[in-house]
């Protein structure tokens, strides 16, 4: 990948600038905050421990938002002087970029731009592929530590998504979870996966580290480095005439975005939790 781009140097964007350095995710890595020279300075600091780590990943800093318009991916985070982007003035620099950077893959990586991927998908027409948010790859990694400990096994060899509204509408859908291959129903009987299932709520909202990592996750697997399954925010497909909400669901991604939304088995229970989780 050539360039990404992120917005807001808080502790999520350089957690994420960091993360991307070091994987060499891409050959520039920019980060873009307002707030007086506190990218450049995060940039530079990253930078000086490229030779520690064995990187050769690019680094810049400014202040203007516009210089993203050449990136591959634009990477909503965290403003040094003000949280996540979210609200109207997320919104409407969600459209900006949107017109300045048409065919860059938009990722809202905070833990509270869900209804920023809604706004802007519904009332500024972006195509639902090319704007999402991350954050749920990071409550399913939660998720699959806490199904780990419960089977006494490593989260490594666990597979699971997560579906919904985070935290008080979260589906798990366990007909699909795999442990090293096993089907996760036959190691966990029924009580300890409730029991599991009402534990992952309270792992919302992720820090900025476990943000970060899921946001360069989705950023990898949009390069083409990994061909895993990414649980994040994805609007509504409204073709039917259905109105939906934003909610988490797996998806495939590529250099376009989100290739494709993956519908995971689920049982009847939980076909009706994530059906009232979605509803407008």
């Amino acid at each position: 990948m050539r360039e990404v781009a992120i917005i807001g140097a808080g502790d999520l964007g350089g957690a994420l600038a960091h993360i991307l350095a070091r994987r060499s995710a891409a050959r520039l890595v920019r980060l873009i905050d307002a707030a007086g020279r506190v990218a450049e300075g995060k940039a530079l600091d990253i930078a000086q421990a490229a030779p520690v780590e064995a990187f050769a990943t690019e680094l810049a800093g400014g202040v203007d938002w516009s210089t993203a318009a050449g990136a591959d991916v634009i990477v909503l985070a965290d403003r040094f002087a003000g949280g996540e982007w979210i609200g109207d003035e997320a919104v409407q620099l969600v459209a900006q970029l949107s017109r300045s950077a048409p065919r860059a893959i938009l990722l809202c990586a905070g833990a509270s731009q869900r209804e920023l991927v809604d706004r802007a998908v519904r009332d500024w027409n972006i195509p639902r592929a090319q704007l999402f948010g991350s954050a749920p790859e990071a409550l399913a990694g939660g998720a699959r530590a806490l199904a780990a400990l419960a089977a006494n096994a490593s989260p490594r060899d666990v597979a699971l998504s997560v579906l919904g509204l985070p935290p008080d509408h979260t589906v798990i859908p366990w007909q699909d979870a795999t442990l090293a291959g096993f089907a996760l129903t036959r190691l966990l009987d029924e009580p300890s996966r409730r029991a599991l299932a009402a534990r992952v709520g309270a792992l919302w909202p992720p820090g900025p580290y476990a943000l970060a990592s899921a946001a360069a996750i989705a950023i990898d697997a949009a390069a083409g480095r990994t061909r895993r399954i990414v649980s994040v925010f994805v609007a509504p497909d409204t073709s039917a005439g259905v109105q939906t909400r934003t909610g988490a669901l797996p998806v495939r991604l590529g250099a376009a975005g989100i290739v494709e939304v993956i519908v995971p088995s689920l049982s009847a229970v939980e076909r009706i939790a994530l059906e009232n989780a979605m509803q407008v």
